[in-house]
């Protein structure tokens, strides 16, 4: 590895900027989740056709953080020892996306684990959004309600992701004792800040992950992010509302709540999860965790990081 690589490298691995938590953040998360803890899931799970003879797959549906009923893929390896639990991997999909075709996850039915993938709502799948809002957004979904931490549409998705994991643990086929949670982009950060908040998870795959350190974010990055500008050159006046309701929600601020071993992934030359985002959270997650550098990477999830994470899950699963 080069010289100027390896700098690259250890600055980040020494980049701590000052954490933007308000100092309710604890009681913030505390209270949300309590309030959802009894909120029923008034799940459905229906068997649907596949091309693929040695998978099921179930489209499911369960009511999230508000009456919104999201949508998700139950996959299943279709050789099964009667009663055997298996371990299962929750997925959420990038900004804008979908949780795709059944089959885009046979992988994880050909290694002996169960997956449930899931639409984030409103974006590019068969979920819609129920959440209400008060106030005028830009263009896509991360602005609505971005004035108040419990109107927030993070909050939502949040709160959406969490009652996966709570499905996908109560299902008979699942070792609730083996539960995954991954993503990529924004999956990822939904994947790193459910392993904040939920004590379903045992591990977690976070590749190039999004809400990471979120004030640099809006300054500086392509993501979704770009959204929140375009709403503060409307509306300047509220920015410091803006970074204020951000912050309950940028993992930076909650990685101390991750308990649990954790593979990362980022790309040196992401524009869009940029790596002091992604390092800015990591270096204070105190949990067993990896990170794996891909110094000429942009915004993407290619093969290497497939295979380990399936190595990594593969490994502390012990199947």
């Amino acid at each position: 590895m080069s010289d100027a690589i390896k700098r690259r490298i250890a600055d980040l691995e020494k980049y701590m900027p000052a954490p933007t938590a308000e100092p309710d953040i604890a009681d913030f998360w505390d209270k949300t989740l309590r309030s959802a803890k009894d909120k029923p899931l008034n799940a459905t799970r229906v068997l649907t056709e596949t091309p693929l003879r040695d998978m099921l797959a179930y489209q499911v549906e369960y009511e999230g953080y508000d009456r919104t009923r999201i949508h998700g893929w139950y996959i299943l390896p279709k050789r099964r020892t009667a009663g055997e639990q298996l371990p299962c991997t929750v997925i959420f999909h990038g900004y804008t996306g979908s949780r795709g075709y059944p089959e885009d996850y046979a992988q994880y039915a050909m290694m002996g684990m169960a997956v449930f993938a899931v639409d984030v709502r409103g974006q590019g799948g068969d979920t819609g959004n129920l959440l209400e809002q008060r106030h005028g957004m830009t263009r896509g979904w991360m602005t609505q309600g971005i004035l108040d931490k419990d109107e927030c549409y993070y909050k939502a998705i949040t709160m959406d992701a969490v009652k996966a994991l709570e499905w996908a643990a109560a299902q008979e086929e699942t070792d609730a004792g083996r539960i995954c949670v991954q993503g990529g982009s924004q999956g990822g950060g939904l994947a790193l800040i459910a392993a904040a908040l939920s004590d379903v998870p045992s591990i977690a795959v976070a590749h190039i992950p999004n809400m990471c350190h979120m004030d640099f974010g809006i300054l500086n990055s392509s993501s979704s992010l770009t959204e929140a500008a375009d709403f503060l050159n409307r509306f300047p006046e509220r920015l410091d509302d803006v970074l204020r309701t951000l912050s309950y929600f940028d993992i930076m601020n909650l990685a101390g709540r991750i308990r649990i071993p954790l593979l990362v992934s980022v790309g040196l030359k992401d524009p869009v999860t940029m790596p002091e985002t992604i390092y800015a959270a990591y270096n204070r997650i105190e949990s067993d965790k990896r990170i794996e550098v891909y110094p000429f990477l942009g915004h993407a999830v290619g093969g290497d990081q497939n295979r380990k994470a399936l190595e990594f899950m593969q490994s502390r699963f012990n199947f």
